[in-house]
């Protein structure tokens, strides 16, 4: 009976982040049935995971954006800006790819400083500075993209980014052995990782969930990284996609947990003008924040054109509202202060999952978008009614 209570305790007071993992696995479990097992076969989960990478890697940009009370709606057009002169370089310029891609990366990052000193230094409202940030962004796009309409790529090193996978060393039974491999150093990490954690709190007498509750999360987290891997591997493994995505969140999860900087972002979305007075520099946060956010949008528009193997005219859009909705589907607070990274990649997971889905069943594309827009409305209802309970 205390297990059972300390769960239901458990679940009540993390709701926030244990209902996005909830709606996943509904909604794994339901297309799953409707497709008849055709949802959760090797090839679906693998081209979902794809295709899932570049809206990942920017609703994790924007998770942070959003966090310290802002929104970056050029991150779309930027992308596909950004794409379409890396593009440019490898096909007209006869660049190498080892140069181009952080030549892209560093541009990004200084579209991202520009947008954050419209932002912090001249006052001018998010919304609005990144509103023209994207209007420039796509004529820029269909400036350079005016004299063919799409730029076509040869280069099979880049465009392996976007459609490659990791070696495999051998296959057993039509399994990708290397993919089953990094699956188990993942679950190893993982448990190594939970068991320090609870380690240093208990070292300084923190609250911990009891030992039955650990054990329980230990072996329901490792069956899914398990589950996943084997799936994956069934297929071509792990694709480079993939990778890249899981690379960004770890990073990304390490920063804002574990490190002064992550500290000081929360703080900053939790109350401005009281991080200002405890003498965190805002201005300094929002720089690094658009930069970063102007990096991954760059990151962004190399998957996405090496996904296509070539950079288009709509290359880019509406890709800032995916991001956005993956972002508060995850968890983000509209109130700022509140959203995690991982979050962020399940609730793009969870928005790629309801398409593909749809997709599957042959569900109209004005419907999917009624669905959609139905999913996120929810999920900043649900913000809005967790906030007040503890209020």
């Amino acid at each position: 009976m205390d297990f059972y209570n300390e769960f239901k305790t458990l679940m009540k007071v993390n709701i926030r982040e244990y209902g996005m993992y909830i709606a996943l696995l509904i909604i794994l479990i339901t297309f799953t049935i409707m497709t008849d097992g055709l949802f959760m076969s090797s090839r679906n989960i693998s081209n979902l995971l794809d295709a899932t990478g570049y809206i990942a890697v920017l609703a994790v940009g924007m998770t942070l954006v959003i966090v310290i009370r802002h929104i970056d709606l050029s991150v779309g057009f930027g992308a596909g800006f950004l794409g379409a002169i890396a593009a440019i370089l490898l096909t007209q310029a006869g660049m190498p790819v080892i140069v181009v891609i952080p030549v892209i990366l560093i541009f990004g990052i200084i579209v991202g400083l520009f947008i954050g000193l419209l932002v912090a230094t001249i006052g001018i409202p998010s919304f609005v500075a990144t509103l023209a940030g994207m209007l420039i962004f796509r004529g820029a796009l269909l400036q350079v993209t005016a004299k063919t309409g799409t730029i076509i790529i040869n280069n099979d090193h880049f465009n392996s980014i976007g459609n490659g996978f990791i070696p495999s060393i051998a296959t057993i039974n039509g399994l990708h052995i290397l993919s089953l491999i990094v699956g188990a150093i993942g679950i190893l990490f993982y448990i190594y990782r939970e068991i320090s954690i609870r380690k240093n709190k208990l070292k300084y007498n923190f609250e911990i969930v009891s030992f039955p509750i650990f054990i329980l999360k230990l072996v329901f987290v490792s069956a899914i990284i398990a589950y996943i891997t084997w799936i994956l591997a069934g297929y071509n493994g792990f694709s480079w996609t993939v990778v890249i995505m899981l690379v960004v969140t770890m990073i990304y999860h390490f920063l804002s947990t574990k490190t002064v900087l992550g500290r000081h972002i929360y703080a900053v979305g939790s109350n401005p003008e009281a991080a200002h007075l405890s003498g965190i520099n805002v201005k300094k946060i929002t720089y690094i924040v658009f930069g970063s956010m102007g990096m991954l949008a760059a990151l962004s528009g190399i998957l996405f054109t090496s996904r296509l193997q070539s950079a288009t005219t709509t290359a880019g859009t509406l890709f800032e509202l995916d991001a956005i909705a993956a972002a508060y589907v995850g968890g983000v607070s509209a109130a700022g202060g509140v959203g995690k990274i991982t979050g962020a990649i399940i609730g793009a997971v969870v928005m790629a999952a309801l398409s593909n889905g749809m997709n599957l069943l042959g569900v109209g594309i004005s419907y999917q978008y009624i669905i959609r827009g139905g999913v996120l409305a929810l999920a900043v209802i649900f913000d809005v009614l967790t906030r007040k309970q503890r209020a």
